[in-house]
């Protein structure tokens, strides 16, 4: 090989790993952008430094979803047990799934009680969808942790949402055949507990502003979920 061509090669080399270098420095850049875009990306770093300043304990029953899982004071309500809340408001299935690897499986819990599909039917999101998005979420988890017990709390009927009330129950029937089909998964129906003598939805168990739980409304889901931790 003349000398023109041994520098050609070498300046081919250089080429290739200069560019496979650019290369890997705008996917870095890109996937920094994305997770600074992400609209939970505080709250999951939040989550993140409160476990490294205080590691949680493993075995531990993980509560995790949207809004109804944030509001809920896990000490006060379960106080014989080992919790932890993973819930961040306005998230749907989805984005439980997505953050699972941070938030959820590091922590190793024994068993997860999962409360989203809400901000999913409210958005669009047809009842089929809203089941496949569960069933991914199940399989992220229990492909990392296949011993842990992952219980459902049916989508709720609310005053604020109640014109999505077919909908949200054809999606937890969709859901409660899946779960059926796993001895590892659990179901809690909330809706017949929530609705009055009238087939509505009982005020007494929102806030005013017709979606979120009272006081009452998280007693009642205790009452109903307590039964599947035991």
């Amino acid at each position: 090989m003349s000398g023109a061509s041994v520098l050609c090669a070498r300046a081919l080399m250089v080429f290739g790993l200069v560019a496979l270098l650019l290369l890997a420095r705008a996917a870095a850049r890109a996937a920094e952008e994305a997770k600074k875009a992400s609209p939970w990306e505080k709250a999951i770093q939040g989550f993140e430094a409160k476990d490294k300043k205080a590691p949680p304990p493993k075995g531990a029953i993980l509560f995790a979803g949207s809004s109804s899982i944030v509001g809920w004071n896990l000490s006060k309500h379960f106080p014989d047990l080992v919790t932890l809340n993973r819930g961040f408001g306005g998230s749907r299935i989805p984005d439980s799934t997505e953050f699972a690897d941070r938030i959820i499986i590091p922590c190793a819990p024994k068993a997860i009680v999962f409360y989203a599909g809400d901000n999913d039917v409210a958005g669009g999101k047809a009842p089929e969808r809203v089941a496949d998005d569960y069933k991914a979420f199940v399989k992220k988890v229990h492909d990392a942790l296949p011993e842990t017990k992952i219980i459902f709390i049916s989508i709720k009927p609310s005053i604020a949402r109640w014109k999505l009330w077919d909908k949200m129950q054809a999606a937890n029937k969709l859901i409660a055949e899946f779960i059926e089909t796993d001895k590892r998964l659990g179901y809690v129906d909330v809706g017949p507990a929530m609705l009055g003598d009238d087939g509505k939805p009982k005020a007494e168990l929102f806030v005013k502003d017709g979606l979120h739980l009272s006081a009452e409304g998280y007693e009642l889901w205790t009452k109903l979920v307590l039964p599947h931790l035991k």
